[in-house]
Parts: C-alpha cells; sequence; structure tokens
C-alpha cells in the first residue's frame, strides 16, 4: 500500500474541507437577512410575463422567435400601471440546446426589463400541462383552449430517469452562477407547482406519486443553486392543501417551505380565503411573495386581491399580461368544455394585443393602488 507523505495528506485534508466549505456555503437564509432584504424592496407588484407571440417557454427562448419588440413594447405596457417586476418561465432544454445563446438572451431580456424598472424572478422548473416539451417549432395553439400549448420542464420521460439529472444540475448550476449578482434578478423560483398532475388535460400520462418522485428531487435543485453563492433568494410556492400545521404539510410542501429562502404561494380563490392562506403563512417569520393570482372566473379579482396583498405586505404577480398565444383569457375548463368565441369574462390577462385594456376601470385601479401616475 503506498503511503501518502503527511504534506500531501495535509493538502488532501484541506482540498476536501475547501470543497465541503463550498458546497456548504450558503444555507437558506436566516429570517433577520431574508427580512432585511425585503424590507429593500418596493412593494412589489407584477404579472407572470410571457409575450403574447409565444405558446409557451420554448417559443419565448429559441433564437428563431425570441421577439424583442413585444417584449419591449409589452413591458412597456406592465410599466404604465405600476408593475416593477416580472415572473418568467425558463426551460432546461433549452440550456442543453444552445447554453451560449440562452444564457445570452436572457441577458437581453434582463435588459429590456431594467429599461421599464422591472425586476425578473426566473421559473428554472415547471411541472404544469404538457410532460411532452420538445425543441423547434412549437405547435399553433388550439383555438379556445387555455394553455393549449404550454409545456413542463423537466418532461415525464426526464423526471423518471435519473440518470438524467445530472444534466439537470449542470443547467441549474450553470444559469444560477451566471447572473448569481446580478441586482436585475429579484429572485429564484426553482420549482412551479411541482406535484401537479394536471386533472383535466394530462392527467393520463402523470406518474400517480408525482410529489413524491419530485419531492427529493426538488430538494437537490435548492441544493445546486445554493451551491453557486446566489445573491438572489430562492423560493418555491405551495399552492394546493391543507396548510393549517407545518404538520399537515405534504413531504414536497415540506421541502418547499423549509428550503426556500422566501415564502411564496399560489392563490386564485376569494378575497376571504386568500387572507386565510396568508394568515397561516405568517407563521414562518418571512416575506411573503404570492406568485400567482387573478382568477376572475374563478372569484379572483384585482380589486379584491389587491388590497390584501398591500395590507400584509405581500408580494403579488397576476397570471398574465397581453392576451394571446396562451389562450388564458380563457378558463382551465377548456380542456373539457367547448368555447366558440371570447368569453365575455376573461380568466387572465389585462391587455389586448394592441394595447388596449380588457377593461379600463380594472387598469384605472391597478394604477391607483401602486401608485402609478
Amino acid at each position: 500500500m503506498k503511503l501518502i507523505k503527511p504534506f500531501a495528506l495535509l493538502l488532501l485534508f484541506t482540498v476536501m474541507a475547501v470543497e465541503v466549505t463550498t458546497a456548504q456555503s450558503r444555507t437558506v437564509w436566516p429570517e433577520k437577512k431574508a427580512n432585511d432584504w425585503y424590507a429593500q424592496q418596493p412593494w412589489l407588484v407584477g404579472c407572470n410575463f410571457s409575450p403574447s407571440t409565444a405558446i409557451n417557454q420554448l417559443e419565448m427562448w429559441q433564437a428563431e422567435t425570441f421577439d424583442t419588440a413585444t417584449i419591449n413594447r409589452e413591458l412597456g405596457w406592465a410599466a404604465s400601471i405600476g408593475m416593477n417586476c416580472v415572473r418568467v418561465f425558463l426551460h432546461d432544454l433549452l440550456y442543453q440546446q444552445d447554453a451560449d445563446g440562452f444564457l445570452k438572451r436572457m441577458d437581453i431580456f434582463l435588459a429590456i426589463a431594467q429599461r421599464h424598472h422591472i425586476k425578473v424572478m426566473f421559473v428554472l422548473f415547471d411541472s404544469v400541462w404538457d410532460p411532452f416539451p420538445k425543441l423547434g417549432k412549437q405547435k399553433e395553439p388550439t383555438p379556445h383552449v387555455h394553455n393549449s400549448g404550454w409545456v413542463q420542464s423537466p418532461g415525464v420521460k426526464v423526471l423518471l430517469d435519473s440518470s438524467q439529472y445530472p444534466r439537470l444540475e449542470e443547467y441549474v448550476k450553470s444559469v444560477v452562477k451566471y447572473f448569481k449578482d446580478d441586482g436585475r434578478i429579484l429572485a429564484w423560483d426553482v420549482w412551479n407547482e411541482p406535484d401537479n398532475l394536471n386533472p383535466g388535460s394530462y392527467g393520463k400520462y402523470e406518474p400517480k406519486n408525482k410529489g413524491l418522485i419530485v419531492a427529493p428531487l426538488l430538494k437537490k435543485v435548492f441544493v445546486w443553486a445554493r451551491t453557486v453563492n446566489p445573491s438572489q433568494p430562492l423560493t418555491s410556492g405551495i399552492w394546493l392543501g391543507d396548510w393549517s400545521t407545518h404538520q399537515k404539510l405534504k413531504i414536497w410542501q415540506k421541502v418547499q417551505l423549509e428550503q426556500s429562502d422566501i415564502i411564496s404561494f399560489h392563490n386564485y380563490d376569494a378575497p376571504a380565503e386568500l387572507e386565510k392562506r396568508i394568515k397561516q403563512l405568517k407563521r414562518y417569520g418571512r416575506p411573503m411573495l404570492n406568485t400567482e393570482y387573478m382568477s376572475r372566473g374563478n372569484g379572483s379579482f384585482f380589486e379584491g386581491s389587491l388590497p390584501i396583498f398591500k395590507k400584509y405586505n405581500v408580494a403579488a404577480f397576476n397570471w398574465g399580461l397581453v392576451a394571446g398565444k396562451t389562450n388564458t383569457i380563457y378558463p382551465w375548463d377548456s380542456w373539457e368544455k367547448k368555447y366558440t368565441g371570447e368569453p365575455k369574462l376573461w380568466f387572465h390577462d389585462i391587455f389586448r394585443a394592441d394595447g388596449t385594456p380588457y377593461k379600463q376601470s380594472e387598469v384605472n385601479f391597478i394604477k391607483k393602488i401602486t401608485g402609478e401616475k
């Protein structure tokens, strides 16, 4: 057996210690740091943004369809009503396809957003809608069907194949590291609705124990992102179930809340239920961001929700800005119920493609509560 000289042994232990320290150098933020960070922010009001010319994340970001003119125009409309932040979805296949180009396009998007004084929350993974994403030209929208082309990241085949996880790790670490000290980024949402089984649309293709499959990978994603020491907070929003006590949460919800620097959640309900959910999450003592709300057909309106968010100093990101290829003016049940024309009551979105408001009184209210002149 070859002996290791004392100096070499010391060097080996030093390297190992550095590696361990590096891997552990970014912990979940203490409550004080999270709250100090939030105290430096204005009241955050924004939307989930995808340009009206893109049916999904892939069409938004791929080089052939990256539409900076529309992005600039529509972010200008967001700013005009007092919005100061947007939540934007990425996709692991975009990094696999063209890592350098993807990062450059992200940088361009951030520059456009900064021009309008808007900060960006990027979403790394998403478990909602089509579980079979494909690069290249995306399909045309199915008429009158809500999010007929939105795709999951990772797709179900990757989710069920742990041999693909190193690729996902490279994606997370590389993207977060590239922008880890970028002040234009508000936060990183590491995974959107990780346990969503998509009933009514793609449910038959989903693993029935999806939440349990995602939970350990979700924790890995948090760890991967933290190892590159991002200056921005990490989060993943809970969205269904009983939140009355921590013990009643599902395994993946506990991961979401325990690993998050700041608390995020979804709520598409009427004001009373929204306020109840906020009160339940106050026990964690951290800043709160509602990263999805406003579904008019479900009783969630700007006029009912925004005053509650302001009362509790909760950040607010409604779903949708401009009606377009995502068809989110149509309700969720458009997958099962036939619609033949524009609904009288839009489900999501604020503006038509020409920039005119769906409802002027609604826009006036948003401008008033955000303080936009």
